[in-house]
């Protein structure tokens, strides 16, 4: 996905006395900036899109090999592999979505605690739910010449499945931990089951060329693209509403029923909500955050390594839930050492104030970047053309776009101005 947004909820699910989405809402000891800081940083990683580094990296000649190394690994860090393995840009949304579990655990009790009712809560849950779906669609649809309908963006994925979430916040750990395996079990069941597609299937009808390298054989190919269960309930599910033409496969190949494996990233962010909300048991939280993130790493790692489930993001296969799940436990708990137990935050305010109001960012990628660009270079074109050689405006450029992004998101922070669903 080109796209991806962090689902900011509400104060009822970001916030509270417990964990607020700025330094500027609480002065709670228990509100943990780690969280604020972790969404700050993905969300920037969502919004330097724009940096194309890509572009920068095919000037051949204007580097030297260390360098020109370091910008290669900055470009496959930067965007999305093709299909099995894992960049720091794919961790995007597995993280959005691992932070909507974190907060609802704090969020859920602060609701009981002031008396709301458990049907209340779950009719705000299902609105929610629905108003993501719905944005998530209206976002996608802009320049569109009709109601683009699709369900494998970040905020549909996350809406499709907060229902259910909210059906987990109350539980016993065991039970989320049960939930979790439950739902990975029966995912990875549905592509084992279904059929390997025949020696003659025409891939090319499908979108993958012939030249595609990254099909796997064996058992494993029960998960290959566009070809696998998931692709398969979208040929009917997609075509159930009005399309410019027959819907045949996605050209990343995603596919709904990811929301259903990507629940279990937002129930492994749930546990670790309700540790993180044990003040009292610090040892025993990093203890719990590293023997969860080394059995989800291991487990994966072998998984894939077998054949049994290959990892792949983008129909978000229950090993790769592993591998995502294990690095945001790890990468949380980090933060949590640094901003919330040695309490050094200074440095974190450039992510706290992106983080802070990750919709409007992700809004605004949407709606105004180009835009911003376009008055950049109409109001300031003549000085880009001036200082910086021809082959680095467009990275230029970029910055500049994030540095607007930037203060019109600080002006927000430092006015206590928060948009939420």
């Amino acid at each position: 996905m080109a796209k991806l947004v962090h689902a900011q909820i509400d104060s009822s699910v970001s916030g509270g006395s417990a964990e607020g989405i700025s330094a500027a809402e609480s002065s709670s000891p228990k509100r943990r900036t780690s969280i604020d800081v972790l969404r700050g940083m993905v969300m920037f990683l969502m919004l330097a899109e724009v940096l194309h580094w890509e572009q920068l990296s095919a000037v051949s000649g204007r580097f030297s090999e260390p360098v020109q190394r370091v910008l290669e690994w900055i470009v496959f860090h930067t965007s999305h592999v093709q299909w099995r393995g894992c960049s720091l840009h794919d961790m995007i949304q597995p993280v959005f979505s691992f932070l909507v579990g974190t907060s609802l655990a704090f969020s859920y009790t602060k609701r009981i605690e002031e008396g709301q009712s458990w049907r209340g809560m779950l009719m705000h849950a299902v609105a929610r739910s629905v108003t993501l779906v719905l944005l998530g669609i209206f976002l996608r649809s802009l320049g569109k010449p009709q109601t683009n309908f699709t369900f494998d963006d970040t905020l549909t994925q996350i809406g499709l499945g907060y229902g259910f979430l909210f059906l987990f916040g109350g539980s016993k750990q065991l039970t989320v931990v049960l939930g979790i395996l439950g739902i990975l079990g029966s995912y990875w069941l549905l592509f084992a089951l279904y059929p390997l597609p025949p020696a003659e299937f025409d891939y090319a009808r499908v979108g993958v060329p012939d030249t595609w390298q990254h099909h796997a054989s064996g058992f494993a190919a029960h998960w290959n693209k566009n070809s696998n269960a998931a692709w398969a309930f979208d040929t009917w599910w997609m075509n159930l509403f009005p399309r410019e033409k027959a819907y045949l496969y996605s050209g990343g190949g995603y596919c709904t029923l990811s929301f259903i494996p990507t629940l279990g990233t937002v129930l492994m962010g749930l546990l670790a909500g309700n540790w993180l909300r044990e003040d009292s048991q610090v040892g025993r939280r990093n203890w719990y955050f590293l023997a969860t993130a080394g059995i989800c790493l291991a487990g994966a790692w072998g998984l894939d390594a077998l054949g049994v489930c290959p990892l792949v993001k983008r129909i978000w296969t229950p090993s790769w839930t592993l591998w995502s799940g294990g690095i945001c436990f790890l990468w949380l708990l980090v933060l949590c050492w640094i901003l919330d137990d040695a309490r050094y935050t200074r440095w974190s305010y450039f992510f706290r104030v992106i983080g802070a109001n990750s919709i409007v960012a992700y809004v605004m990628s949407w709606t105004i970047e180009s835009w911003v660009g376009q008055a950049i270079e109409r109001h300031f074109g003549f000085a880009i053309r001036g200082l910086v050689p021809e082959a680095y405006r467009t990275f230029v450029l970029g910055w500049l776009i994030l540095l607007v992004f930037w203060l019109i998101l600080d002006w927000l922070f430092r006015r206590k101005i928060f948009v939420r669903i």
